[in-house]
């Protein structure tokens, strides 16, 4: 096997034998790898503190194409410490972590891993969590091949006189097309498809109604439903969080 550096951030972790552990990094390079920390578990061991998940550094590694690749070392570019001690941002980065790990097996784009990188550094910025990772989802669509019509409405292409979005005719609807059902405001039509755009690591200002953010959320938690077969249960936890926090 050779030795190989790749930048990459850790996906999961999972405990393996008495001490290892198996760590899944995504990297441009190679896209998703299994790296095997051997003895990271033990008190003393050096490699302890950076195999975890949510660790954004040059992982150095005897690299194996189709197996196990094995850990010599990591240097550290992000440990996301202020993202790993709050419950909300920890809770949001969990999620966002295990969308983009099935993302990556059905797609192996570069462009993933800056989507990804570009998330966590600001969610550890301090930017807030959830408008984040909605970004991160309208994106994320199109990797998956169902990005959804905000250029024009979804029925008949027009672009104007945009009405409302609507998950199940996919996209925008226009007052031609409208037959019922949800309508939302002109910037939650507007924002949407702004977040679909927008470069997130430039992003210096961030602020959102929480009306749009709720309205933009049901949206994408019904698109990802109807249309991705992603079902994860880091949603979950974060649909609880924001129930209680309604």
């Amino acid at each position: 096997m050779e030795i190989v550096s790749v930048l990459g951030i850790s996906l999961s972790e999972t405990n393996y034998s008495e001490s290892s552990k198996i760590l899944n990094v995504l990297t441009k390079e190679y896209g998703v790898i299994g790296i095997i920390s051997k003895g990271s578990r033990r008190m003393k061991s050096k490699l302890r503190g950076v195999s975890r998940k949510l660790m954004y550094g040059n992982y150095h590694i005897y690299y194996k194409e189709n197996g196990l690749s094995t850990l010599i070392g990591v240097d550290v570019v992000n440990s996301f410490d202020k993202t790993i001690m709050d419950l909300k941002r920890v809770s949001y980065a969990s999620y966002v972590l295990d969308l983009i790990g099935q993302i990556s097996r059905q797609n192996d784009d570069e462009e993933i891993f800056d989507l990804l990188k570009n998330t966590l550094l600001k969610i550890e910025e301090g930017y807030n969590p959830e408008i984040l990772t909605q970004i991160l989802e309208v994106q994320a669509l199109k990797f998956l091949g169902v990005s959804p019509s905000l250029d024009g409405c979804s029925v008949c292409g027009s672009s104007k006189n945009i009405v409302t979005i609507d998950s199940a005719l996919g996209g925008y609807v226009c007052s031609d097309c409208y037959d019922g059902g949800r309508v939302v405001s002109d910037k939650t039509i507007k924002i949407i498809r702004m977040f679909y755009y927008v470069d997130i690591e430039k992003i210096t200002k961030l602020e959102v109604s929480s009306d749009v953010v709720k309205d933009i959320r049901l949206f994408l938690d019904d698109y990802y439903d109807r249309y991705t077969g992603l079902f994860l249960k880091s949603k979950n936890f974060i649909k609880n969080i924001n129930r209680l926090q309604e």
